[in-house]
């Protein structure tokens, strides 16, 4: 028998108050907290759904797109990922894959278990993959997808787009691209790029909460989705169940988050209140704070200038310093959370995050003022 319940085991809810400073979540504005008290309705109540088309509406601003396809997904970024492979891959597709961090490696192990032939473009961590190398591996063979991480949340990499996506139209593939940590933090333009299949995550340069991933399809992915000879082995991010429920004839596929829509709303709002150019000038302005104020404690950044992303900086720690104790100590002493190293960056760097409402002159005093404390 199990046991009852003893609910005065429990206190209330309390949460330390924290400076997230890592590679995501990003804090939240109030706007969206107090969104997310407002009362529930039914996620087909006519008022609801008129939510869901202005939230398209402003997810298309922010990705710079007129694609009629352009809604969030209900799951984390990783849900976006795996939505667009499984819905663009069928068995014995190939897809070109960059592979520059943790998760570009994700995007090759999706990719297999979704029946695609992977063909890698491996560079060093902390590198971009060139237009050059894309190029060649397009002369060796024909794609179905040309796959790439804009910006690499395990290394601090912002990868360029424009001429790449030019390679991927000319050579008949679909252009897909990772926009989890990029999205309303430096300039995407999804029409202008030539993306076909772009998906990111709300956690962010959005900072609302995790759990929505915002993701567009152009009108030469949705037709590649309609040629398909097998169903999308995912019902549950089968895109055309869910674009008729975020389209025109809202047939019920799944119960959508509610609130964390209520959510995404307030975040879109705020962004569109500011302005990308003035958003992504921002993430600019305290990068350049914190790349000064880290460089005098002692501190590297792993990439090059041209390709440093402004909202998550990968940094190696002054010489003898040991990365995991240093950390504790700044979430413990200061309740300040930066992010460890992933994968061949573990226990070597750390990743600072810049992103949304945790970009503030504020955050960037913060961290210098408790580092030089705690290495003096």
């Amino acid at each position: 028998m199990s046991a009852p319940l003893q609910p005065q085991q429990f206190a209330d809810l309390s949460m330390p108050r924290r400076w997230l400073m890592g590679p995501g979540p990003s804090e939240v504005h109030p706007r969206v907290l107090r969104a997310m008290a407002t009362p529930l309705v039914g996620h087909l109540d006519p008022d609801f759904l008129t939510l869901l088309s202005e939230i398209q509406m402003l997810l298309r601003g922010v990705m710079r797109t007129r694609n009629a396809f352009t809604l969030p997904i209900s799951g984390t970024g990783s849900a976006g990922m795996e939505a667009c492979l499984v819905n663009l891959i069928e068995p014995g597709d190939e897809i070109l894959i960059g592979v520059a961090g943790v998760f570009g490696e994700r995007m090759c192990e999706a990719a297999r278990r979704a029946g695609g032939v992977v063909r890698r473009i491996d560079v060093p961590w902390g590198r971009v993959i060139e237009p050059d190398q894309v190029a060649d591996e397009l002369r060796r063979g024909a794609p179905k997808i040309v796959a790439l991480v804009h910006a690499e949340t395990s290394t601090g990499a912002l990868q360029p787009l424009p001429e790449i996506g030019s390679l991927a139209r000319e050579a008949g593939a679909l252009f897909l691209v990772d926009a989890v940590t990029s999205l309303a933090g430096v300039d995407l333009r999804v029409d202008e790029w030539g993306i076909d299949a772009v998906y990111g995550g709300t956690q962010k340069c959005l900072s609302a909460p995790p759990g929505l991933s915002p993701v567009s399809l152009s009108p030469r992915a949705c037709e590649a989705l309609q040629r398909r000879k097998t169903p999308c082995p995912s019902w549950y991010l089968d895109f055309s169940l869910l674009g008729a429920y975020w389209g025109q004839e809202r047939l019920y596929h799944h119960t959508a988050p509610i609130t964390m829509l209520y959510a995404l709303r307030e975040a879109l709002r705020l962004v569109a209140e500011e302005g990308l150019e003035a958003r992504f000038e921002r993430h600019r302005r305290h990068h350049r704070m914190l790349l000064q104020g880290l460089t005098r404690l002692g501190f590297d950044f792993v990439v090059e200038e041209a390709h440093r992303l402004p909202q998550l900086n990968a940094v190696r720690l002054p010489a003898g310093r040991d990365e995991a104790t240093l950390r504790r100590r700044l979430l413990e002493d200061y309740g300040i959370e930066v992010g460890a190293g992933l994968g061949a960056f573990k226990g070597k760097v750390w990743r600072i995050g810049l992103m949304g409402e945790s970009s503030t002159p504020n955050h960037v005093h913060a961290l210098l003022g408790a580092l030089s404390q705690l290495l003096d």
